[in-house]
């Protein structure tokens, strides 16, 4: 055990998954077809591990082209992977010209255009992992920029070592298509290269890494046909409706539903829609079309409600949204913060008739803030307060809204969860109490001093030894909020007035961003009304996509605010506001409240 628990940390330090046989052929094959045809293949894998990519594409030569000379060249900083894809090149009589060196180090020794098809597994090492330091470097040498995962830098260089027609195979965490930081690859993909085709593998289990992969392969060629794009992922409950094995309906030209592994998953494909804004739904080939939301929204104004602008101030609900509103929709800089999403014309019709009364995004509504954030729960966080000596003063102990309180529409804290928020709550301004003031904090968090001492970056950040890291705004917790967990299957949107904190793990929406009184309440609930709706959770698959294992969906700040808010001004909204009311104020059970229809109604769309 202690062994296997070595080589798993090994594995996530160095990013280490290497790529099971039926995907290598998979990827080689995908990747074949787009490769040109010249009297050499010049074929590189700049993380060979134990060569099955570049084995793969000899093996798929061999039986389609075998008078074609291939040349394979590997890279790999494990000597042992190098010395172990020799041995395996050397069992099938390939020759592979294996070397045992640091890939993106040696990447400025190699000619351009040296290669006509690059195939890559590459190691997935985020930022913590990498260090500060190190990720600067890299993205400084290979022109990066955010967050950065080392996949990025061994993407970066491709462009330059493909031959003109030349194609890269890319297997790597599906991430990338819709997180702010896949930003550099979506940038790498769709201006230096043209992706032609795309497959989402889910929670196929494909892959042993924890992580959901993602094959891409693109072209260095001036023409730019549309992507094919195909998704897969599980569907409970489902039979299979066709013949073919799983590989067989990636490759596949239609939908269906494939078993495998006594799993059955949905295969959907259609093309990719790369998108022009943050705010915005796009058609293919990047133009704008489906799920822009219309900034035309001038109408009667029925329904007395404000909402707040950039500058602070009311505007009226129902005029045309300021300026702030319509930055993001027009900044070239912004293409690549979009996240990808498969274009399909039945969803590009009815993501356009949610763009037609579309008011505002949830993002350009109010702010989405995440949780506190410790990074040392077992001092901060408890359910058992009073069994602690010394017990901190009760004041400092608020109570915690973490995953597991939240359903949809109500807040259920049963476990009595709280945490030491060690901080002045009345101010705007992050304060930290004076232990001086509280004997008994003091004592209890000077006891766990070296723990909370040892995290550098707190004091590297200027702050106090027993400070949380992210405290969030302590004065808002005590106003209404709408609070949403980072996963679950389902949205899980439920409005909070105890003035409890909420924890990491969740997201919050404080109605101090919303406007004022009744007006901040009838908001809120029409945000409520859409977010936990059936017609808010198909434009988060539709437009957003990120799903994990067992069909959960990660609801974070870019996602989230992407969702579609219909004009508050009109009676359609109005009549999603008083029917989340009922089901709030009076008791009503959702599912006679009819919230799903009205929402439907409001859109204009079943």
């Amino acid at each position: 055990m202690a062994s296997q628990a070595r080589d798993a940390q090994e594995r996530k330090r160095h990013g280490r998954h290497y790529t099971p046989p039926e995907l290598a052929r998979f990827l080689a094959r995908r990747a074949l077809l787009h490769a040109p045809r010249a009297d050499e293949l010049r074929v590189l894998d700049p993380a060979c591990g134990d060569g099955e990519l570049l084995l793969a594409v000899h093996r798929e030569l061999t039986a389609t082209a075998p008078d074609l000379a291939v040349r394979l060249t590997g890279y790999d900083l494990d000597r042992h992977a190098v010395a172990r894809t020799a041995r395996r090149a050397s069992d099938e009589g390939v020759t592979i010209d294996c070397r045992a060196e640091d890939f993106l180090a040696a990447a400025s020794r190699l000619p351009d255009h040296a290669f006509d098809l690059i195939i890559t597994n590459p190691p997935y090492v985020r930022t913590q992992q990498l260090g500060g330091a190190t990720a600067q470097l890299l993205s400084k040498q290979f022109g990066l920029r955010g967050r950065i995962d080392l996949t990025h830098p061994f993407v970066a260089v491709a462009p330059r070592l493909l031959a003109a027609g030349g194609v890269l195979g890319l297997l790597c965490a599906n991430r990338f298509l819709t997180t702010r930081a896949g930003a550099n690859l979506r940038r790498i993909l769709t201006t230096d290269l043209t992706p032609v085709e795309l497959y989402d593998l889910g929670d196929t289990k494909l892959f042993t890494a924890a992580v959901l992969p993602a094959i891409t392969v693109a072209t260095r060629a001036d023409h730019h046909p549309d992507c094919r794009y195909v998704s897969v992922y599980e569907e409970p409950g489902a039979e299979p409706d066709c013949a073919t094995d799983l590989f067989g309906a990636l490759a596949g030209e239609s939908a269906c539903l494939v078993g495998d592994g006594g799993r059955v998953f949905a295969v959907e494909v259609g093309v990719l829609c790369t998108g022009v804004a943050a705010s915005a739904g796009t058609g293919p080939a990047g133009e704008q079309s489906a799920g822009v939301p219309s900034m035309d929204t001038s109408s009667p104004d029925p329904v007395s409600m404000t909402v707040p602008s950039a500058s602070g101030k009311s505007e009226r609900a129902g005029a045309r949204p300021t300026s702030h509103l319509s930055v993001r929709a027009s900044s070239p800089d912004r293409t690549v913060d979009t996240a990808w999403r498969m274009s399909r014309p039945g969803v590009d019709r009815w993501l356009a008739r949610i763009a037609e009364r579309t008011w505002r995004s949830f993002g350009e509504t109010a702010r989405i803030r995440v949780g506190i954030k410790t990074t040392a729960d077992r001092v901060f966080i408890s359910d058992r307060w009073e069994q602690m000596d010394p017990m901190p003063e009760p004041e400092l102990l608020r109570q915690l809204i973490t995953h597991r309180d939240l359903r949809p529409w109500q807040v259920a804290m049963a476990r009595g969860t709280r945490v030491l928020y060690p901080y002045d709550v009345l101010q705007s301004r992050r304060t930290p109490i004076d232990l001086a003031e509280f004997p008994s904090a003091a004592r209890y968090l000077r006891s766990h001093e070296q723990v909370l001492a040892g995290r550098r970056y707190v004091l590297d950040g200027g702050r106090k030894w027993f400070e949380i890291w992210v405290p969030q705004r302590p004065h808002l917790w005590g106003a209404p909020k709408l609070v949403f967990p980072d996963i679950s299957e389902r949205p899980r949107f439920a409005l909070d007035r105890s003035g409890a904190v909420v924890n990491g793990d969740c997201y919050w929406i404080s109605l101090t961003d919303l406007g004022t009184g009744k007006a901040a309440t009838e908001l809120a609930y029409l945000l409520m009304g859409v977010a936990n709706s059936a017609l808010g959770l198909r434009f988060y698959d539709a437009v957003c996509g990120n799903r994990l294992y067992s069909g959960r969906r990660r609801w974070i700040t870019q996602y989230v605010a992407r969702l579609p808010v219909p004009d508050p001004a009109r009676p359609a909204a109005a009549e999603i506001v008083r029917r989340v009311r009922s089901v709030l104020e009076d008791g009503v059970p959702v599912a006679d409240a009819g919230v799903d229809e009205v929402v439907a109604a409001a859109f204009g769309v079943q």
